[in-house]
């Protein structure tokens, strides 16, 4: 008996399908979630969420937000959802170039917020665009 899923970020529906499981990166560490689980609602952090339908893993870089889990469904509203395989790795990589520039130089504490906030999302981003690269060099 699978979960309904929905993945929606403030642009668009990333996500809705029905799964076998979910793993999340919460405030509190990685979850785990199957159908019938106990009602929850928990804040995410930055980090990769992965769907598992039919045995076969699906990573997302995700930074934060709320997941919300009822028995028959889950809804993730994130702030930012990204499938592995839509990540472009050259624009991540430049984007925790960027970040890291910004960290070194002494800034607002506004600003250094901002930087590491962009920071995290774009190791997220490279970190599940790696996981996809391997998966694929070993099939």
């Amino acid at each position: 008996m699978p979960i309904h899923l929905e993945i929606v970020t403030a642009e668009r529906v990333v996500l809705s399908d029905e799964v076998d499981q979910i793993n999340a990166p919460t405030k509190d560490g990685r979850i785990g979630i199957l159908p019938r689980h106990m009602p929850l609602l928990t804040i995410l952090d930055v980090g990769e969420l992965d769907i598992i339908k039919n045995g076969e893993v699906t990573a997302f870089a995700v930074t934060g937000g709320f997941m919300e889990v009822l028995p028959t469904r889950v809804t993730i509203l994130a702030d930012a959802a990204d499938r592995a395989d839509e990540i472009d790795e050259a624009r991540a990589e430049e984007a925790r170039r960027r970040a890291e520039a910004l960290l070194s130089q002494r800034r607002s504490d506004q600003e250094m917020a901002l930087a590491e906030a962009e920071l995290r999302k774009a190791l997220i981003q490279l970190k599940v665009a790696a996981l996809k690269n391997l998966k694929q060099r070993n099939q």
